[in-house]
């Protein structure tokens, strides 16, 4: 819950000056502290109350388990001081419920799907803050590996779960969203790192590494019978985070994916990812999506 959001986006232009005006906008929010929350699944309701961020989170009893797929949850910001009745803003969303395949997925998403330049930062903050969801790019191929991941052996009207787990701000969510979307990439849960206001903005998509594994450990938890696929790459803590992921869980990932773009961590990666192949899970380091896909499709995770 916010007192001041940034407007969403609905006109994409070249322009350089409105791109930043756009970045700048999404931290210049304002959260709404210990606010009430209404969460309604059917006729079903549960009150709980934001944090300091915001953000919320609510547990709601149901009847009957739900079957597998998106299902459609609303929330609303309802008024202590009015009456409880009282609806001050509403807001729709959706709960995942995963199939129950034999993948799942987890990937990082700078550098990892979108070209971001992470392990510089000018060139970080250029492309960020001259650059629109719909004026960047993903990596040549990896939509198109991505999308057989998302139907690796899943079964009819079935699809793999896809979580997008990265150090970038919960500011960038609709950012991200928008990028996914225009490029075809799987559906999926979006966990991102808390808020940053605006004299945070320089330092957007850092040092949030720690979080990050507790969050990858949420889902390994909350999922113990499901095997996973980790996607990250080698510009920042992505090898020694998932090394960390597989010594802990090492009997449910199934396979660990880091693009090649910062040439001098190379070396470095490699010794982690051997840490990682000695626990008996492989991986696969690559500079073009080309050949992380033959590397899915040679270990039987998607046919050719």
């Amino acid at each position: 819950m916010f007192r001041r959001s940034a407007l969403s986006r609905k006109k994409y232009r070249q322009n350089k000056w409105l791109n930043l005006l756009a970045v700048v906008r999404l931290f210049m929010v304002r959260p709404y502290p210990q606010a009430t929350v209404r969460v309604q699944y059917g006729t079903q309701t549960a009150d709980t109350l934001s944090d300091d961020d915001g953000y919320f989170r609510f547990s709601l009893p149901l009847d009957q388990p739900l079957l597998p797929g998106w299902h459609p949850v609303s929330a609303q910001l309802v008024s202590e001081t009015i009456t409880k009745k009282t609806v001050l803003a509403e807001g729709t969303g959706e709960v995942l419920v995963p199939h129950p395949t034999q993948l799942a997925c987890i990937s990082d998403i700078d550098d990892t799907f979108l070209i971001s330049h992470s392990s510089t930062i000018l060139k970080r903050m250029k492309v960020l803050l001259t650059r629109n969801a719909h004026s960047r790019k993903p990596f040549e191929g990896v939509v198109a590996h991505y999308q057989l991941l998302a139907e690796a052996n899943s079964g009819s009207d079935k699809t793999n779960a896809f979580f997008y787990v990265s150090s970038s701000e919960w500011n960038l969510y609709d950012y991200i969203l928008d990028f996914s979307k225009k490029n075809g990439l799987p559906d999926g849960v979006y966990l991102l790192s808390q808020l940053k206001q605006l004299k945070g903005l320089l330092k957007t998509g850092q040092n949030k590494h720690k979080t990050k594994f507790t969050r990858i450990v949420r889902l390994l938890e909350t999922f113990p019978a499901q095997q996973f696929i980790l996607l990250g790459d080698d510009t920042q803590e992505d090898p020694v985070i998932y090394a960390s992921v597989v010594e802990h869980f090492p009997g449910q990932i199934r396979c660990v994916y880091i693009r090649q773009v910062n040439e001098k961590n190379r070396l470095e990666t490699q010794a982690t990812l051997s840490r990682i192949q000695a626990a008996g899970v492989p991986c696969c380091y690559f500079a073009h999506s080309a050949e992380a896909r033959q590397h899915s499709v040679d270990s039987g995770f998607v046919e050719s």
